[in-house]
């Protein structure tokens, strides 16, 4: 039988995710190890298929992990320090010893919930590597399989981190649409009657009904409506629109009815606004979202505006 050669780029690719596995605290570590990706694409490339066989670990049977780290004494060792000795060792003989089978199903075929509760954000990292950030409320649901990368957003709010695969487009769909990308980062809020979406890097595709959609770049956002029709893509500050990430809500000369109608999907209990002059003001400030009652309490500090406590619990601001 023909031996290959070993591949140098990754030996070394193996030896640094494991070393980087080892110190994720190690701030010397680390920038060495994003000096070494970047001096070529092929070192990034041959990472991020170590990153896989990582991630593929809980299919590998722990006997031949033992046997792929002798001649060390490794039967006391947890599973992923088997793995980490298995990757120093190269990456090339733990392919060998991987269920690579099941792994690549599980990879393709791959469903799953996921729901944040009110107030809460969660990050959830998908078998093919795409990342989701979930906000307050939100409901998702996963469907992957061979020929396509399927989400459902039913509720709430989600930034999609898409990791690149142009054989299988990753799609969103909402109770107005779809969006559709390869490889991206993009965020998507589904409301009651509409669905927005804002592209902080790449592009993506918004198809709504029939004939309406939208193509997206970095920096421009759209809506489907109701109806299921496409605004024409509009500029907007993606670091604004994604504060919730880093628990804020940033309001930009906002209506004061806009105002209210975010922070309140964060709050147990309604909040709302007069209707007319009251819901007309604007705003400019910033908020977090782990206290929206915040908002009550400086309101009316910044507007002529006072808040009453209604018999059900919920609050109105009205005008002074």
């Amino acid at each position: 039988m023909k031996q290959h050669a070993p591949d140098p780029v990754g030996e070394q690719a193996a030896s640094w995710f494991a070393r980087a596995q080892d110190a994720p605290h190690d701030n010397a570590v680390q920038a060495a190890l994003q000096a070494w990706l970047a001096q070529h694409p092929s070192n990034r490339q041959e990472y991020e298929r170590v990153a896989q066989l990582w991630r593929a670990a809980d299919f590998i049977p722990r006997q031949r992990l033992e046997a792929l780290c002798q001649p060390e004494p490794v039967r006391q060792l947890p599973r992923r320090r088997l793995l980490r000795q298995a990757l120093a060792a190269g990456v090339a003989v733990v392919a060998l010893g991987l269920g690579w089978t099941g792994w690549q199903y599980q990879q393709l075929n791959h469903k799953d919930t996921l729901t944040t509760a009110l107030g809460e954000r969660r990050q959830v990292e998908l078998p093919d590597g795409s990342r989701l950030e979930l906000n307050s409320a939100t409901q998702v649901q996963v469907m992957f399989s061979a020929g396509q990368r399927h989400v459902r957003l039913g509720a709430g709010e989600a930034m999609f981190i898409v990791a690149h695969d142009s054989d299988r487009p990753f799609v969103v769909s909402t109770a107005q649409g779809d969006v559709t990308v390869t490889g991206t980062r993009f965020d998507v809020r589904q409301d009651p009657n509409s669905t927005r979406v804002a592209v902080e890097q790449g592009s993506v595709k918004v198809q709504g009904a029939g004939e309406s959609l939208a193509l997206l770049t970095a920096g421009q956002g759209s809506h489907i409506d109701a109806q299921g029709k496409v605004a024409a893509p509009y500029a907007i500050d993606a670091n604004a629109v994604t504060a919730w990430r880093q628990g804020k809500l940033v309001f930009d000369n906002a209506p004061l009815s806009d105002v209210v109608a975010e922070v309140s999907r964060y709050r147990a209990r309604p909040l709302h606004v007069a209707p007319g002059k009251a819901a007309a003001l604007r705003l400019s400030s910033t908020f977090s979202t782990d206290d929206p009652d915040a908002l009550l309490r400086a309101l009316p500090s910044i507007l002529p505006v006072r808040v009453k406590t209604l018999a059900d619990g919920s609050s109105e601001i009205v005008l002074k």
